[in-house]
């Protein structure tokens, strides 16, 4: 992979040591966060109150309120079993453990890019929480924007030796995100750049690609897309690899920004007020020079009709 615009290495010098007093509070990173979610959420699931839950497994209250607000500065394998078991979801286990285990750090590399890799589970959760992503995609039709035919010509190629019924549960984990763009009450919004040669990439044949690319042009008002023309170059003076911003509102505790960027080798998220600028930066060149949301629609309209010829 090429060299991100920002690793934050060096924003992770300044970031907070582990206290010496139970009762002081880090800030941690992606997987912490989305550790304190998970148990939100279960939680809330059973109606139980924080001083109910926390005396059920013999913890303060106060613990748990950290815990749940990614400010914990130990996170006990011990607890989060007992958490489990009051909420009835031993199921989500491993995954806490697996969130528990990753650095406190707010930038973290994962090399494993299946969908089961830690990193792709932290990033469903972050998907689901945010209100708005900025996607750019120099490669391919990033998956949220996937027609189910074009997911799965992919899906038979990168997980040859998967089972059918594998392949169908990434299927279904595909049909649950689709929700977040096309839900009636607050469909998150989007902002998506695709590089003019995604188009012309051919995956699955013409006939798939000329849907693919009218579902593109048909997305609803939410999604907005540009393509980066061919003749654009190279606006930041360098490839950028693919990524997605996602912005989470003001929520109570409010949730920073987090960049998601992807390469084959593997996935980084990145929280760092410094890498988030950057990425944030790079979007707004990328987009001035893209086309606009009704060029960009005709431009993909037209290809999908030369598909069919």
């Amino acid at each position: 992979m090429d060299e991100p615009l920002s690793s934050g290495s060096n924003d992770n010098a300044n970031a907070a040591s582990s206290p010496n007093s139970p009762d002081e509070t880090v800030v941690n990173g992606v997987p912490h966060r989305q550790l304190g979610r998970i148990l939100r959420e279960m939680r809330s699931e059973t109606g139980l109150s924080i001083l109910i839950a926390s005396k059920a497994v013999g913890m303060g209250s106060g613990s748990l309120q950290r815990l749940e607000s990614a400010k914990a500065s130990k996170i006990d394998d011990a607890k989060l079993t007992k958490l489990c078991r009051l909420y009835q979801r031993m199921d989500r286990l491993d995954e806490l453990k697996t969130l528990a285990a990753q650095r406190r750090e707010q930038s973290w590399w994962d090399e494993r890019t299946d969908m089961l890799a830690p990193s792709f589970k932290v990033y469903l959760g972050l998907e689901a929480a945010a209100e708005r992503l900025t996607v750019y995609r120099p490669d391919i039709i990033s998956s949220l924007f996937q027609t189910q035919e074009y997911a799965e010509v992919l899906d038979r190629i990168y997980f040859r030796d998967d089972s059918p019924e594998e392949r169908a549960q990434r299927m279904e984990v595909r049909r649950k995100r689709l929700h977040l763009i096309h839900r009636s009450v607050s469909p998150v919004e989007v902002d998506l750049v695709i590089d003019e040669g995604v188009l012309r990439r051919i995956v699955g044949g013409p006939r798939l690609m000329s849907r693919q690319l009218r579902y593109l042009a048909d997305l609803p008002p939410n999604v907005s897309v540009r393509v980066l023309p061919d003749d654009a170059g190279y606006p930041m003076g360098k490839a950028v690899d693919a990524f997605t911003l996602l912005d989470f509102g003001d929520g109570k505790p409010p949730e920073p920004p987090v960049v998601y960027v992807e390469s084959f080798a593997g996935s980084m998220h990145l929280e760092t007020p410094r890498s988030v600028r950057a990425y944030r930066e790079a979007f707004r060149v990328i987009q001035r020079v893209a086309l606009d949301v009704a060029e960009s629609k005709r431009l993909l309209r037209r290809v999908a009709k030369e598909y069919m010829s």
